[in-house]
């Protein structure tokens, strides 16, 4: 399998998508601030909030970007369909929607 020597890391979110990520990127910022080791990620997700707030339709990430936003989304669909599938009825209900959301990012957008 050839490797892309280019990649294009513009990407067009509708509004809902905007949004989630948006709040999953303050999510982030707000726990890993106060630990120096994650300083980069929270330069990282702020440079992302930024460009999302914008209001441009076609956001371009740098590929530092794109890579800390994919896994940690990829971290977080896979504690959600963790807890998914040892909750009971109502968390699963609760938790399954966040999971199909991030999901539906990750195909759709970051799929390689």
């Amino acid at each position: 399998m050839k490797k892309k020597l280019f990649q294009n890391y513009s990407f067009e979110f509708d509004k809902n998508e905007t949004k989630l990520i948006s709040n999953f990127c303050k999510q982030a910022m707000q726990q890993m601030q106060g630990d120096d080791r994650f300083q980069r990620d929270v330069m990282a997700f702020e440079s992302i909030r930024e460009k999302l707030s914008s209001g441009s339709e076609t956001v371009k990430f740098t590929k530092d970007e794109k890579t800390r936003l994919v896994l940690q989304l990829k971290n977080n669909r896979d504690n959600l369909e963790n807890k998914v599938k040892k909750s009971n009825f109502f968390i699963r209900w609760l938790f399954k929607s966040m999971y199909n959301q991030y999901n539906k990012i990750l195909t759709t957008h970051f799929s390689d």
